[in-house]
């Protein structure tokens, strides 16, 4: 966790010169905005100041647009890579003396907030998954349309490869998370095609992992269900960047770090992120005292207040805009009771 000076559309000519601005479309962007406001209008009232955590920084398009609506706010920015953190902290830099821009995974958001002197926060963002710019990046190996190293790490510096994992898991452990991950119902004959492909030749590629995936996975199935390899890929990302169990501790973190008043927005675009999230989101605003108890004690109210019913999504227009909005489902909840 190092202080250092999301899902959104790229385009990828020209990228090196063109303005993080001018290349990322953020995702939802009005209606993220519109569900953080009231809770950092409520800390402006009560502190004078509200502070704010974008989980998932990315290119920065959020949280600029949470800086410039709201002169008052300071923004604590967060992720895993350092690619994002230089570009995001780029288009910040105007905002620079209103903004703390850490290198740290999200289910780290209690500490980083302590560590730089806060005792509580107005707003949490989370924009899931993988980022457009580690998509359009094409030597971080995300991507199954053109060929790169098969890394997937969000987090370059740590951690092992998805190379590491398909050249060393057993075939019952490329089952598990193909299936579990990805949702792949061809898991069992994708997981046994590596394996006897790797006997040969260890994958360095992802090239070499969509052939082996191609191979194996019926051509109706692929016209109908879209790439063959883009549930095998995904599977492989959440699992290198332990994507599902960073998330089942940072959703509870960033509720326990709230101020009344103060809200969380999730945005995720995998029915396990959206699962992960609905379930502590539920747990928060029901009560807790025991069935058939008498009266309801303070200690047993809801600490918090579901503010969507069920999962918002994007517009037709949204996705027409950009189309890696179409997957995305948003959830957002509110501390009504003082942290106890």
């Amino acid at each position: 966790m190092n202080a250092h000076a999301k899902g959104g559309a790229v385009n990828t000519d020209g990228n090196a010169e063109r303005p993080t601005s001018e290349r990322h479309v953020p995702v939802l962007l009005e209606r993220c905005v519109g569900l953080l406001a009231p809770g950092i209008e409520a800390g402006i009232a009560a502190r004078g100041r509200a502070v704010v955590v974008d989980c998932t920084l990315g290119m920065g398009g959020h949280s600029e647009a949470i800086l410039q609506r709201f002169p008052d706010v300071h923004l604590i920015g967060l992720d895993r890579d350092e690619q994002a953190l230089d570009l995001a902290g780029a288009r910040l830099e105007s905002f620079e003396s209103r903004t703390d821009l850490v290198h740290a995974i999200y289910d780290e958001i209690a500490d980083v907030v302590a560590d730089l002197g806060f005792d509580g926060i107005d707003g949490v963002l989370f924009d899931l998954g993988v980022s457009s710019l580690q998509l359009d990046e094409r030597d971080r190996g995300f991507a199954y349309s053109y060929d790169a190293p098969l890394d997937m790490r969000m987090d370059t510096s740590r951690g092992p490869t998805a190379a590491d994992i398909v050249n060393q898991y057993s075939e019952t452990e490329l089952v598990r998370i193909i299936r579990a991950w990805g949702e792949e119902k061809f898991a069992g004959r994708i997981a046994s095609a590596i394996v006897e492909t790797r006997k040969t030749k260890p994958f360095s590629t992802t090239e070499e992992l969509v052939a082996a995936i191609r191979s194996v996975v019926p051509a109706a199935a692929a016209r109908t269900g879209g790439h063959p390899a883009k549930r095998t890929f995904q599977a492989l990302r959440i699992e290198v960047n332990e994507e599902l169990d960073v998330l089942d501790r940072a959703i509870p973190a960033a509720m326990g770090a709230l101020h009344v008043g103060g809200r969380v927005v999730v945005m995720s675009y995998h029915s396990l992120e959206d699962k992960i999230t609905k379930r502590h989101f539920a747990a928060g605003s029901k009560s807790s005292a025991p069935a058939g108890f008498p009266v309801e004690l303070e200690e047993h109210k809801a600490q918090f207040k579901v503010l969507t019913r069920g999962t918002e999504k994007p517009t037709d227009q949204e996705i027409a805009e950009n189309s890696r909005a179409a997957s995305a489902k948003l959830r957002a909840v509110e501390r009504i009771l003082k942290r106890s």
